[in-house]
């Protein structure tokens, strides 16, 4: 790139100035009866080499003339500045996700697997789906994960390494021991309050705010924790729940094992989803309450939320720039000196060879 372009036409004065090099030398003369026998004799070197001041000089002058065009060589660089959001992902695991009332591609799927399937794509978003879904990831937020079932768990603690994220979420399954099920809503509240909290003693990131996304399809009866007061702590520590009750309404279908033949069976079972209270711990903190009762009805509510609360990222491009004419050039393991110190280095050895090897009579 030439910062100066139109100092090349300067350029076009070089014929005359070779011209006036060659053509316009003076001639020197010496009288002889006959120059008949120096046609025989081999010119020297010097004689051969004669023309090396003048090319040095229309070199230098070249290069001069390039010089005062500035050429450069840019650099883009971006820098992108996000205050970033902390998201802790609460999700239940106990046996009534087993219930068949979602769908995936026209297929029947309890609800941990359509949980999978969404979260996922709100976490890491998708070129093809986020076009049309509007599910582009959080890219510059720390997600972390929490599971519960009769306790709670902490899988993950709010990372920016999203695609670990949804391999542990996928990895998650529905309990199947008695004395793990349950549904510990006011533990995992508590304990994504404390994995969020211990964000502040971290440098590393910018964290504009907090949130937590709690997902379940029950009634708080397990933990030690009771919902309401896990929520007033996070009130208290400015952490934003939004609540999403997962279930059909009326009954849902869920598979079972029949004791007398081991075969697994279809039941239908009441959906009982405590909504009052998941709207009181959404409305409490600043949230908001959604009930997904199908796959799309959960995208939509991720949609929703990845809207609400979306990170603002500012981006500035600079061009860093190298001067050829005064700056050094690396080309690979090479380095090629500025076109200044180029001409000035011509000009050097042109007038060394003018006065030395080259030197003319007066």
């Amino acid at each position: 790139m030439l910062h100066n372009p139109w100092v090349l036409t300067l350029l076009l004065l070089l014929p005359l100035i070779a011209w006036r090099l060659w053509a316009g030398r003076r001639r020197t003369a010496v009288p002889f009866s006959s120059t008949e026998s120096l046609r025989h004799l081999r010119p020297t070197w010097r004689q051969r080499l004669a023309w090396l001041p003048a090319v040095l000089t229309l070199t230098a002058i070249a290069v001069t003339i390039v010089a005062l065009a500035r050429p450069r060589e840019g650099r883009e660089q971006t820098v992108v500045d996000a205050d970033g959001i902390a998201i802790e992902m609460a999700v239940d695991r106990s046996g009534s996700m087993r219930a068949l009332d979602f769908q995936i591609d026209g297929e029947h799927v309890d609800r941990l697997t359509a949980i999978k399937n969404v979260a996922g794509r709100f976490i890491e978003g998708d070129d093809e789906e986020s076009q049309h879904d509007g599910l582009s990831g959080r890219v510059s937020d720390l997600v972390g994960l929490i599971t519960f079932a009769g306790y709670a768990d902490a899988v993950t603690p709010p990372t920016l390494d999203h695609a670990f994220v949804t391999a542990q979420l996928n990895h998650q399954d529905i309990v199947t021991e008695r004395a793990e099920d349950g549904t510990a809503i006011g533990d995992a509240i508590s304990l994504a309050v404390e994995k969020l909290n211990s964000l502040d003693d971290r440098q590393d990131k910018k964290v504009k705010s907090k949130v937590m996304v709690l997902l379940t399809d029950g009634e708080n009866n397990a933990g030690v924790v009771d919902p309401q007061q896990a929520a007033d702590l996070a009130q208290k520590m400015g952490i934003k729940i939004y609540t999403i009750g997962v279930g059909t309404r009326g009954r849902a279908p869920v598979p079972v094992v029949n004791p007398f033949t081991g075969r697994e069976q279809i039941e239908w079972a009441e959906v009982n989803i405590d909504e009052d209270t998941l709207r009181q711990i959404a409305s409490e903190t600043g949230g908001k309450y959604f009930r997904a009762t199908d796959t799309e009805s959960l995208m939509e509510i991720y949609r929703e939320i990845d809207l609400l609360e979306k990170t603002k990222i500012e981006e500035q491009h600079f061009v860093d720039y190298r001067e050829l004419a005064i700056q050094s050039t690396p080309v690979g393991s090479v380095v090629f000196p500025p076109l200044v110190l180029v001409a000035l280095g011509l000009l050097t050895a042109r007038v060394v060879l003018a006065n030395t090897l080259f030197r003319e009579l007066a």
